[in-house]
Formats: C-alpha cells, sequence, structure tokens
C-alpha cells in the first residue's frame, strides 16, 4: 500500500538482489553514495500519522487506472467542466499512463480549453484580443529584420507556420460564426 510512515515488507536483501539482477549493488557501499546521510531510517519524521489524513473528495477527480485512489493531497482549483472536462476523463478512464492515447487525448483536452475560453470571451463585455496578446506588433516595433537573422535563433524554421497557428483558430471560429447566423437567419 502507499503512503505509509513504514514499510510493509522487508526488502529483499543484498545478496538476492545482486543474484537476481546484473550489475545490482555498484553503489551499495555507503560510502560510495553521497546521499547517505540523508537517507537514515532511524531518525524521528515527527509524522503523527501511519498513514496521512485523507482529503475529503467532494467532487470526484480524475485518477489514473493504474492508481487504485488519489493522493492523499490533491487541487481542486480547476475542476473539469464542458467538452474538454469530458475528454480529460475519458482520458483517465480509458487508457494507462503509459500509452499514448492518454497523453494525446489530455492534449487534445488542453486544445479544447482553450478555445472553450476563447467563445466564453466572446460573450464578456472584454473579448481576448489576438493582435494584442499574441506580441504580433512588437514584431513590427523592435527590430524586425535584425533580430531574426544572423544570430542563429532555433525557432526560424518555422516561423512561417506562426501566423497560420495564431490567426487560423480565429479565421475558423469567425467562418463558423458567419455560416451559424446566416443559417440562423434564414432564407431572404
Amino acid at each position: 500500500m502507499a503512503y505509509i510512515a513504514d514499510k510493509p515488507t522487508p526488502p529483499p536483501s543484498a545478496d538476492e538482489l545482486r543474484a537476481r539482477i546484473p550489475g545490482w549493488g555498484a553503489d551499495v557501499d555507503p560510502k560510495d553514495r553521497p546521499a547517505f546521510p540523508r537517507e537514515r531510517r532511524d531518525l524521528d519524521s515527527g509524522a503523527h500519522w501511519n498513514f496521512p489524513d485523507r482529503q475529503p473528495e467532494i467532487v470526484p477527480r480524475e485518477r489514473s487506472i493504474e492508481h487504485k485512489f488519489v493522493t492523499p493531497v490533491f487541487g481542486t482549483a480547476q475542476p473539469l467542466a464542458g467538452l474538454s472536462g469530458a475528454i480529460r476523463r475519458y482520458a483517465y478512464a480509458r487508457f494507462s499512463e503509459g500509452r499514448a492515447a492518454h497523453w494525446l487525448l489530455l492534449l487534445a483536452g488542453d486544445r479544447v480549453d482553450a478555445m472553450e475560453s476563447h467563445a466564453r470571451s466572446l460573450l464578456t463585455l472584454h473579448p481576448d484580443n489576438p493582435v494584442t496578446e499574441t506580441g504580433i506588433l512588437s514584431e513590427f516595433r523592435r527590430h524586425p529584420i535584425r533580430s531574426r537573422f544572423g544570430r542563429n535563433r532555433a525557432d526560424l524554421s518555422h516561423t512561417w507556420l506562426d501566423p497560420i497557428l495564431v490567426a487560423g483558430p480565429w479565421l475558423l471560429g469567425g467562418w463558423v460564426a458567419v455560416k451559424v447566423l446566416r443559417r440562423l437567419r434564414g432564407p431572404r
């Protein structure tokens, strides 16, 4: 069981490990390990518990299928919501953390979350401003040619793609909004 003060079973002896794992024990001698003084187990840790008190789980948290329960303390600042939350819940419920599908779904959930917050900002009195928030104006004000060439910049190979990635979703969203408004308005 995880998160207990004492180990439930004694660890295998050095001879057992040396016989089972080729090359094991190169750093067994304490004088060869620089972290040895910090590894002492005979000192009082000050913990008043054998197993830490669990934080109450008011809203169900996502957890990996490899783990029986979440850690005793976990974050609750950003509860899952919307389509992005559904994508993340599916990634945790269906795929192991060792699978690429788990992480790709989490990345997709992040992208969907970004789109959801852009859409929410359009409904407020202060919508996002892609021109000023991306810093594109500073590209023209702060020596654009001199800063781009002769400086061994790593981002020069994909600079042409940046306007597409920044403006593309906004143009696509505007196109979809126009189509939806035309459909809602109906034929004349």
